[in-house]
């Protein structure tokens, strides 16, 4: 390389280094920002973690305190008075609640209790869901056989997990109005799904044999099914 291409070459090298250090007095602050936007979104995260853990250990602590009282109607009241800040632990504080108040002998306070969770659209469905089971579960025989049974017809729709438990409570108001004949075929489609558990398919096929039917046979579950039938 002749000395003209070296010189050349070293003032090239020279205005590349110069013109590097001049962008990075301009744009520096950009990565500099970038990273403590990283460094800083990243405790932040971490900060909201730690939030969210003490928080679920405090409520926690709480409904345990709640429940410690040997006095149903105090662990209601207790329970009752928790005020946790996510929504989900208060729906399952007023839950608890209802559970302790029909415990008590507190019907109609349980009853409005669950019709609160049950009404409340910000929930998950689950937890309305379960809440309106219950209502109608502790209401009986006070509601008419039409409430009963538009209630729980408004749990058996597609991806409710307490589908088959509200067939099953169909099937029962089914066979109280003397309509057995659906009774029937309501169990059967219980007894044979695939979601159904053991307790469940056994109560179905139960009744059926009660209503003087015999369950069909369900893969998986003949000798249980004939049990069942023989008993």
């Amino acid at each position: 390389m002749s000395e003209t291409d070296s010189f050349i070459e070293e003032v090239t090298e020279e205005v590349r280094r110069d013109r590097l250090f001049a962008l990075m007095k301009r744009y520096g602050w950009i990565a500099v920002l970038a990273i403590l936007l990283l460094v800083g979104g990243a405790a932040i995260n971490e900060w909201r973690k730690a939030q969210a853990r003490a928080e679920a250990e405090a409520t926690g602590d709480a409904m345990i305190a709640a429940l410690r009282s040997d006095d149903a109607g105090e662990r209601a009241a207790a329970l009752a008075a928790l005020s946790p800040e996510s929504q989900g632990a208060r729906a399952l504080a007023a839950l608890l609640a209802a559970g302790e108040q029909v415990e008590a002998g507190q019907t109609e306070q349980a009853a409005a209790t669950f019709e609160s969770v049950a009404g409340n659209a910000d929930l998950p469905l689950i937890y309305r869901q379960v809440a309106s089971y219950k209502r109608l579960a502790i209401l009986g025989d006070t509601l008419s056989f039409d409430e009963r049974r538009a209630g729980y017809e408004a749990l058996v729709g597609p991806g409710s997990q307490l589908r088959l438990l509200a067939e099953e409570q169909l099937a029962l108001i089914d066979i109280e109005t003397g309509d057995t004949a659906s009774a029937a075929g309501r169990l059967q489609a219980i007894a044979s799904d695939a979601a159904v558990t053991a307790g469940l398919r056994q109560r179905a096929t139960q009744l059926m044999v009660a209503l003087g039917e015999t369950p069909e046979a369900i893969p998986g579950a003949e000798g249980e099914t004939g049990a069942t039938a023989a008993e």
